[in-house]
C-alpha cells in the first residue's frame, strides 16, 4: 500500500513535498552523479515547483522530464511545458534541463515518433515520478473511455498521442511501462473529493475504469501519496 503523508493544507503539504523531492534528488546525484523527475501539469503542482526551485539542489545534474502534454504552443495557457518553466526553472533551478515532450509535428500523432526517441535518450529508470489524478481516475493523459487507453496500458513504447473522450487538445502521454520505470512514485491529491476518489481506487476493480488504479495497486515501484485538505 503507498504511504501517506496528510496534511492540513495545500501549503503545507507542497513545502514538505518539495522538501522530499529536493532530498531524494539529491540522493540520486550523490548515487548516480544526474538525478531525474517526470512532472505533471495542471494547477495541483505549481506551490510545490515554486517551492522546489528554492531548494539547495545541484540543478545543473537535473533532467526534468513530463509524464503528459497538451498538443499546444509552450506559450499556450494550457501548455505544461509553460507551467514547468515559469514554475519551476527559474534561479538556480534554471541550471535544470527540460526535455519537453510537444515538438513542431503539426499534431500528437505525427509527433509521437521523435517525442519517445527524445523520452528514450533519458536515464532510465527515473528518479522521481510525480503524478496527478483526476476525479474520473485518469493519470497521466490515461483517460478512461479513451481509445488509446488499452495501448497505453499494455505498450512497450514509452509514449502515446491519446485523444481525450472529453478534455480539451490532443495529448502526449508516458504510458503505464514508462510510469512503472521509476524508482519512486509520487501523487498529489488535495480536497475531498480527489481523496475519495483515491481510496476508490485503493479498493480495487478495474484499471480501465480507473487508470490511476495501475500505478498504485503495483508492487514493483514504492508509492507515496500526499494529501491536504
Amino acid at each position: 500500500m503507498p504511504t501517506e503523508y496528510r496534511f492540513d493544507n495545500a501549503n503545507a503539504s507542497a513545502q514538505d513535498l518539495a522538501r522530499h523531492i529536493a532530498g531524494t534528488l539529491s540522493d540520486a546525484i550523490v548515487a548516480r552523479g544526474v538525478a531525474t523527475i517526470a512532472l505533471s501539469g495542471g494547477r495541483s503542482p505549481r506551490a510545490v515547483l515554486e517551492a522546489l526551485r528554492e531548494m539547495p539542489v545541484d540543478w545543473a545534474r537535473v533532467i526534468v522530464a513530463q509524464v503528459d502534454e497538451r498538443w499546444v504552443d509552450p506559450s499556450h495557457d494550457d501548455s505544461n511545458e509553460r507551467l514547468i518553466r515559469e514554475a519551476l526553472l527559474t534561479g538556480p533551478a534554471a541550471a535544470a534541463r527540460l526535455v519537453p515532450m510537444k515538438n513542431d509535428a503539426e499534431d500528437a500523432y505525427r509527433g509521437q515518433a521523435a517525442c519517445e526517441a527524445a523520452m528514450a535518450a533519458l536515464p532510465w529508470p527515473i528518479d522521481i515520478m510525480l503524478l496527478g489524478m483526476g476525479e474520473d481516475g485518469h493519470t497521466a493523459s490515461l483517460f478512461p473511455e479513451a481509445d488509446e487507453l488499452h495501448d497505453g496500458l499494455t505498450t512497450q513504447a514509452l509514449t502515446l498521442a491519446v485523444t481525450p473522450p472529453a478534455a480539451p487538445h490532443q495529448r502526449m502521454s508516458l504510458s503505464l511501462r514508462a510510469i512503472l520505470n521509476s524508482r519512486l512514485i509520487i501523487l498529489q491529491i488535495g480536497g475531498a473529493a480527489k481523496e475519495a476518489v483515491y481510496r476508490d481506487a485503493l479498493d480495487g476493480g478495474p484499471v480501465e475504469a480507473m487508470p490511476i488504479r495501475a500505478a498504485l495497486l503495483q508492487d514493483t515501484v514504492p508509492v507515496a501519496v500526499w494529501i491536504s485538505a
